[in-house]
């Protein structure tokens, strides 16, 4: 055994050794998109993440950028974190693969183990190790500064050490073991929860060794008391420690009339003495068993154990039956009380590291969010309130609307209230805490059981179509519907696909909304992929398929291993069963019940495989002991040693398979373009300039560049979905290193909690055309007679028309709402009116300083006035008012503080502003109060920006991995590049626009980034400036790769071509834009040529029965025909060839669609 113990360990380092250069070979250098920068720039300056936070990550990552040189290598020691964790969970796993295959093959532990038993025991062990070190999902984490990578470790930690356990369990002192797994639980809470799931697999190995005959109804009742336990952790420890401490704090505040945290302080000492009373209990001679089950009870209640949700009567019940157990239970002992008050106490050492958060909000970072600094903030971050929730077990449903009473009042379930801090009018007021806002719940209608399908989003309804198999939004979904959702998406789309990519194969790395062609799995075995799996032919495959770096086949290797393990854990008696009752349970807990718990909507942001690394790693497991299963065949026909040595060698060439698969696509080396996208956004600022961001990937890199790098500390970034918030208007109001507070004059008690969240937007024609509408319905023909005869008659009699004009001044509007609590003229649309804000106008006025604006600078021309024109607007947001205020405190300054919206921000947040003050400056849109200039591009600091200052994170090397994000982000920077490229030809300065041209296409190359519609422009240009061969040269490439694709999409089924329409219309699009360039420079032959083309595709999708696309592609080929008709001079050769193709294409609607032909014969009859 000796021998066995270190060649056993000798092999788990080893696969640690292997694991550790193969990520830290493929680390990203820097941050990576996403949440990374976030967690990166929390760990380096203990900064107030995202909830529900990553305090031990924190503290972890820290640790490890006190090893960087510089501070552009922080990123890359976190990172390193994440590569050397990553390699202890392969090692913790290839020694849970050898224990478990140990006990399996090595039954008769009174011989001596023999070669073959040990060879496959350990090619069991490095098989499995490996086959998961090269898995798609975990080697995406594994090179990441995120918490995944760390929170799998935590996983395959806990599990080993059960295990360990379970060799020990017989011996004195064992419960020492189940003290460790539960301060490693504490301590991973502080990482993520996903450890929890670890639970019920842990409770099945309790249960089978302290139980002498194991059967199905034990079995039933540990997993349900493994879920109590998940549910009292999840529910009650982790909420119930802020929600009872909460309590306490409101107390000794509001009723006591103590300062504030003396409530928490106080609580936290109550609860550590109790904690310290039931451990002398157990521990001391004098002990009795009767006060010790007193203090186990009163610790259980004080950490929140009995106040799980939010029903006194639950918390009541939950209270009543710990009493009872305590003291009617039998099996209640001094030792029992003593290891759950040590498991608790360890798991509250380890949940401690939580109090970094509130201690580091109160130092108000730079990023503080949610700003926890109290327990009531910590409770709502610790709970992520801001994200909403789901229904699971009964809730409602897409067409469920909120029950009203009999006045239209929505009918609320529940109410709960957010605490905050008084905003103190003076230093000498006493603490008190107040009710800033308060969440209703509401009751529904058309609410089931188990709901799946419950977002009323129109998109997400789109997507219950595709996958729920529903036809009418507004009726309710069956429960099959609900069941065929839950199957095809939930589980076989978002679970099952991510499974296959890491154990049979993947088609590429393009996220997938359902179609044929991205982001599928698949075999590598043609005959499957093509006739089983319908993933359409699988030679001369699109370029996005082919050329892809992460089209991985594994030939189902893997998954054929690891079924071959489900079997001989099956066929092995006794134990063999109880190991897959354990392995499935670690396996099902952290996979198909995340997706239960999760009831995910359709169309995420971005793939989800991560959150199922856990489940893949239980499957390796199996495809670790497939190899013993193999041995175990083999020897009955050779050798054992003969037989394990070549299961062994050629199980190995799996993971050799999968690793030549799977590097290229893993490999993140020599890749810079987070850290130097994040610094283009801010590169494009003037100094002291405030940034305008939305989304993940243009506000993480920025944070990242300014508080890890110190790159322009000077511009303030403003993340518009959190400005909504009362906590990050607190923060945009301070200082944060060298950017000064944004000019927002509000006092917090104008926008705390419910306060300031919206003003309605309602104008006087809104108010006349509903009092006409009134009128009508009240008077009838006697008021309509009123109102067109009776010339004294005036809408201004039933409300202020004073108030309510076309224009009012923005100075007026921001004085009122920031100062006055009533607000006149009231809001003529809700009874009783003056309890919102309101903005009676939707052009907003501001009078202009010309003589103080830097217009030159601003390259525009002065205008005495701005006006921002709301639209249709019927209200403004928290962070829409917000803008409005700086943009008039701005104003009043002379405009000296550069303001902008980054060019990724959606329009909907640009107040009407970009078509007349908005200046193109690189990725940034500037906002400018004068005229102008046509092309809104300021080409001049655009092109010094983009040309001179921009950084392309290695982009142009064709070694360095581009996933889906990069190249969707270098497809942003090439459609700025056409903006200023096509502004500096408008101006007349074509050597600048043939400099930007020829850079565009130097630094974003399409050989690393391929070129589509995008790009078209490019050869457009190229005419445009008489540089013909480099426009053909673009051409070749667009037309080259838009036909390979569409000659695949072509030989596609009709049902599999009709499901691909958005990709062909996309790849005809661009042919037809070539088409449009030849076109536009006179090259009638190859437009002719091309057109007629597109006439062929148009025919053949008719006649592969797709009549939607053959009418996309007729009408906007004719419609191109006829523009061109009619620009053409008359009675040339050029109208005579615009006139033939029309002519095609109408005989074409004639034979294929005559209701298109109709609809033209009207137009042109009109």
């Amino acid at each position: 055994m000796k021998k066995y113990n270190l060649v056993n360990n000798i092999f788990g380092w080893l696969s640690f050794i292997i694991a550790a250069i193969t990520y830290l070979l493929t680390i990203e250098p820097t941050a990576s998109f996403w949440d990374c920068g976030e967690f990166i720039t929390s760990a380096y300056k203990f900064e107030v993440g995202h909830p529900p936070g990553a305090p031990f990550f924190m503290l972890t990552g820290k640790f490890f950028t006190l090893f960087a040189s510089d501070v552009t290598q922080v990123a890359k020691m976190v990172n390193t974190m994440s590569a050397l964790l990553s390699a202890l969970t392969i090692l913790f796993l290839f020694w849970t693969i050898t224990h478990l295959a140990k006990k399996l093959i090595y039954a008769d532990t009174d011989k001596e183990m023999s070669l073959g038993q040990m060879i496959a025991i350990i090619g069991s062990g490095l098989v499995g190790a490996l086959v998961y070190t090269f898995s798609d999902t975990f080697w995406f984490s594994a090179v990441e500064g995120e918490v995944y990578a760390f929170s799998s470790m935590f996983t395959a930690l806990v599990f080993w050490l059960i295990l360990k356990w379970e060799n020990r369990a017989d011996k004195p002192g064992s419960d020492k073991w189940l003290v460790l797994i539960a301060y490693t639980m504490g301590l991973s809470i502080g990482v993520h929860l996903l450890n929890l799931l670890c639970i019920p697999a842990i409770v099945l190995v309790y249960y089978f060794k302290k139980t002498q005959t194991p059967n199905f109804k034990g079995i039933l009742l540990a997993l349900l008391g493994s879920m109590g336990l998940i549910v009292v952790l999840m529910y009650g420890v982790i909420p119930g420690f802020t929600k009872v401490g909460g309590a306490v704090e409101l107390f000794f505040v509001n009723t006591l009339g103590f300062s504030y945290n003396s409530g928490v302080f106080t609580y936290l000492i109550i609860l550590l003495l109790s904690l310290a009373w039931g451990l002398y209990e157990t521990l001391s001679s004098k002990g009795n068993l009767k006060r010790a089950k007193i203090a186990f009870i009163l610790t259980m209640a004080l950490s929140g154990i009995t106040f799980i949700g939010s029903n006194v009567l639950l918390w009541i019940v939950l209270l009543g039956g710990l009493i009872f157990f305590c003291f009617k239970g039998q099996k209640v002992t001094f030792r029992l009380v003593n290891t759950s008050l040590l498991c608790l106490l360890v798991i509250l050492i380890g949940y401690s590291s939580f109090a970094i958060i509130p201690i580091r909000s109160t130092a108000n970072t730079p990023m503080d969010q949610n700003s926890p600094e109290d327990v009531f903030s910590l409770t709502d971050y610790l709970n992520r309130e801001q994200y909403g929730d789901s229904p699971l077990v009964y809730g409602r449903t897409y067409a469920s609307e909120v029950k009203r009473d009999a006045s239209g009042k929505a009918i609320e379930a529940s109410k709960k209230a957010r605490y905050d801090r008084i905003v103190k009018k003076s230093p000498d007021e006493k603490d008190r805490y107040f009710i800033a806002s308060e969440a209703p719940s509401y009751e529904y209608t058309n609410t089931m059981l188990f709901p799946r399908m419950y977002s009323d989003d129109p998109r997400h309804i789109q997507g219950y179509k595709n996958w729920g198999g529903i036809t009418d939004a507004k009726v309710p979904p069956t429960f099959f519907e609900n069941l065929q959702y839950l199957f095809k998406y939930q589980i076989n789309f978002m679970y099952w696909r991510y499974f296959m990519w890491n154990f049979s194969g993947r088609q590429n790395d393009i996220q997938s909304l359902g179609e044929i062609n991205n982001g599928n799995w698949m075999t590598g075995i043609s005959f499957i992929d093509e006739h089983v799996l319908g993933l359409g032919p699988q030679d001369n495959l699109p370029p996005d398929i082919a050329d892809n770096k992460g089209h991985n086949v594994f030939y189902m290797l893997p998954l054929i291993l690891g079924l071959c393990g489900i079997f001989f854990q099956l066929t092995r008696g006794k134990k063999g069963e109880q190991q897959l009752w354990i392995t499935f349970m670690l396996f099902f807990m952290t996979g198909l019940a995340i997706v239960l718990y999760l009831n995910q909507k359709p169309y995420e942001p971005r793939e989800r495989d991560y959150a199922y690394a856990g489940s893949f790693y239980a499957f390796s497991i199996w495809v670790g002991l497939g190899v013993a299963a193999l041995w175990t065949l083999l020897k009955r026909y050779v050798p054992e040693t003969v037989a394990a040595a070549v299961v062994t060698v050629l199980a190995l060439l799996v993971p050799v398979q999968m690793v030549s698969q799977t590097w290229d696509d893993h490999d993140r080396s020599n890749r810079y373009t987070m850290r130097d996208f994040g610094m283009n956004y801010l590169r494009s600022v003037e100094k002291d300039g405030i940034l305008f961001t939305n989304g993940d990937n243009d506000t993480f890199p920025l944070w990242y560049a300014q508080e890890v790098e110190g790159f322009r500390t000077d511009v303030r970034v403003s993340n518009l979905s959190y400005l909504q918030t009362d906590w990050y208007v607190d923060q945009m109001r301070r200082q944060a290193y060298d950017s000064k507070p944004l000019p927002i004059e509000w006092d917090k008690s104008r926008y705390i909690g419910d306060k300031g969240m919206y003003a309605y937007v309602i104008t006087k024609d809104q108010i006349e055309s509903v009092l006409k509408q009134q009128l009508e319905k009240q008077g009838g023909a006697s008021w309509m007679d009123k109102m067109q005869n009776d010339q004294n008659f005036n809408f201004g009699n039933y409300y202020d028309k004073n108030a309510f004009t076309d224009t009012v001044s923005l100075d007026n509007i921001m004085e009122i709402l920031k100062t006055q609590d009533s607000y006149i003229p009231k809001n003529p649309f809700i009874e009783g009116g003056g309890k919102e804000f309101i903005i009676p106008g939707n052009l907003l006025y501001m009078p202009v300083d010309t003589a103080a604006v830097d217009w030159k600078a601003l390259d525009a021309a002065p205008s005495p006035h701005m006006v921002i024109n709301l639209g249709n607007k019927n209200v403004l947001y928290r962070q829409e008012l917000m803008i409005l205020e700086m943009l008039n405190n701005i104003n009043k300054d002379g405009w000296k503080r550069p303001i902008y919206f980054a060019t990724t921000v959606g329009s909907d947040m640009y107040l009407n502003l970009k078509d007349k003050n908005f200046m193109l400056e690189g990725l940034a849109y500037r906002i400018t109060p004068g005229k102008i200039n046509p092309t809104g591009v300021n080409t001049e600091v655009a092109y010094d920006n983009m040309v001179n200052k921009f950084k392309w994170g290695g982009i142009d090397n064709p070694k360095v991995y581009l996933d889906e994000n990069n190249l969707r982000m270098c497809k942003t920077f090439r459609i700025m590049f056409n903006e200023l490229i096509a502004a500096l030809i408008n101006e007349g300065k074509d050597d600048k626009a043939l400099a930007a041209l020829d850079y565009c296409l130097k630094v974003i190359p399409a050989n690393t980034v391929p070129m589509g519609g995008e790009s078209v422009s490019f050869a457009d240009a190229y005419f445009a400036i008489d540089q013909p061969e480099k426009a053909e040269a673009v051409i070749k490439i667009i037309l080259d790769r838009s036909e390979q694709s569409l000659n695949w999409f072509h030989r596609l089924k009709p049902d599999q071509m009709a499901g691909s329409t958005s990709d062909i219309r996309s790849n005809f699009d661009n042919l037809l834009r070539i088409a449009m360039v030849y076109q536009q420079h006179g090259d009638m032959a190859k437009y002719k040529a091309l057109i007629e083309k597109l006439q062929g595709y148009a025919q053949l999708y008719f006649t592969n029965r797709v009549p939607a696309l053959g009418n996309y592609a007729l009408k906007n080929i004719t419609d191109t025909s006829v523009r061109g008709y009619y620009v053409a001079e008359k009675g040339s050769e050029n109208q005579k060839i615009e006139e033939e193709l029309a002519q095609q294409s109408m005989q074409l609607m004639q034979q294929f669609s005559p209701a298109l032909l109709k609809e033209y014969t009207s137009q042109s009859n009109n």
